[in-house]
């Protein structure tokens, strides 16, 4: 009976994480490419100001480059991608939406596991505050504790959907060395070691996607000229309501990242469904 029990809460718990999943209707056809995507806040949108009202606290917007990208490409969208994610997360959360018939997989995550918003926070404090160790606490798990991480998300969505195209997507370097944002004080030299924290945070997740067999996509050269400060920024620098900042924009999901990641796609073939 214990064992008919656990099989059945298996079941309900992987039912669980289907239904929090958000597959786009009218996206796409039967025989269209299967395009899921995992991520934390940078792929589910955040900071385009416009949210799916059914998403909740995972904040996907209409906006998101994911969602751009299928319509670009002719894809089926499974928008997985969820606010606040970990590594953890999208292991636990995520990867049920990846299967055997998915053709192409985009995956972001790795800032909230370094803390990032919690650096920035600690960096926009008045003088005579700084965020040194918060920034070498940062440095250190991206050195120590995250390709682990990568290497096992990596190896799992590779082992779900082995035929599937695989791309890590990575993060831009946010400051160009201004203080332009009254409420918040982050020192051009603070700006420029979060910089090098977004360099070895790229180096990283780099490395781990390669050695799983996974594409990375750099986007930091994209994004330069486009930074918190620029004329022409993609990024939010502080912004109201917090949730907002220190996030691309529109323009940054529409210029910077959607153009990148549908370069990507090799071929737009789909999968065939295993029978």
């Amino acid at each position: 009976m214990g064992t008919h029990r656990r099989a059945f809460q298996a079941v309900l718990a992987t039912m669980a994480v289907i239904g929090s999943l958000f597959v786009l209707p009218g996206q796409g056809t039967a025989e269209s490419l299967r395009y899921t995507a995992l991520g934390d806040s940078y792929a589910s949108g955040v900071g385009t100001r416009t949210y799916f009202e059914d998403s909740g606290d995972c904040y996907r917007s209409p906006q998101a480059y994911p969602v751009r990208v299928a319509a670009e490409i002719g894809a089926a969208l499974t928008f997985a991608a969820c606010s606040g994610s970990r590594v953890a997360d999208v292991r636990r959360n995520q990867l049920g939406s990846v299967t055997s018939a998915t053709g192409y997989v985009t995956v972001q995550v790795g800032g909230n596991d370094i803390g990032f918003a919690s650096v920035l926070t600690a960096c926009a404090r008045p003088w005579p505050y700084t965020c040194w160790d918060e920034i070498d606490e940062a440095n250190r798990i991206i050195r120590d504790v995250l390709p682990a991480r990568l290497d096992r998300l990596y190896a799992d969505i590779v082992a779900r959907a082995p035929q599937a195209q695989v791309v890590a997507v990575g993060y831009p370097r946010l400051f160009n060395g201004e203080q332009c944002n009254a409420g918040s004080r982050i020192s051009p030299a603070e700006q420029q070691a979060l910089n090098d924290s977004a360099n070895r945070l790229a180096r990283a997740i780099k490395a781990s996607a390669l050695a799983r067999g996974v594409e990375y996509l750099d986007v930091r050269k994209e994004f330069t000229g486009h930074a918190v400060c620029d004329d022409a920024e993609w990024v939010n620098g502080l912004s109201y309501p917090v949730l907002e900042s220190y996030h691309p924009n529109r323009n940054g999901q529409r210029l910077g990242y959607t153009p990148l990641v549908s370069e990507q796609v090799a071929e737009p073939v789909p999968v065939p469904t295993v029978q």
